[in-house]
């Protein structure tokens, strides 16, 4: 069952692949603001998996981010999310990012419980269209 408080967490090491100059949001080799993101949703999405019924999948609708605090490579990062609101299908997180030195970001982020199969046949759907 869904509620209020259900915490998640997730890590990873600053290495090239994840760093601004990698993908493409900057020129140096530090954790990239793209990076941080994508910890902060895996973060969410994973502590209410297993909450949810058969078949349903979380899908994020938006985030409003802050990335306070460059990380260079080789350091660890992780994010630690909080469900703070349940609204029928919207859920909203909030979410702190750190490093060994304290908070590197922070994040409100909202998420909408899906269909899995629906939403996958809804995106193929475009790709029909395109080749119409």
């Amino acid at each position: 069952m869904l509620r209020q408080g259900l915490l998640g967490k997730e890590q990873a090491i600053v290495s090239h692949s994840n760093s601004a100059a990698a993908v493409g949001s900057g020129y140096l080799e530090v954790f990239s603001t793209p990076s941080m993101i994508a910890l902060m949703e895996s973060a969410a999405a994973g502590s209410v998996k297993s909450h949810l019924e058969p078949g349903k999948t979380t899908v994020g609708v938006s985030i409003e981010v802050k990335h306070i605090s460059a990380t260079p490579l080789g350091m660890m990062v992780f994010c630690e999310s909080e469900l703070v609101e349940v609204d029928g299908k919207r859920l909203v997180f909030k979410i702190t990012a750190f490093d060994k030195h304290g908070q590197i970001g922070s994040a409100r982020h909202e998420r909408m419980i899906v269909d899995a199969k629906r939403f996958m046949e809804k995106a193929a759907a475009k790709k029909e269209l395109r080749n119409g």
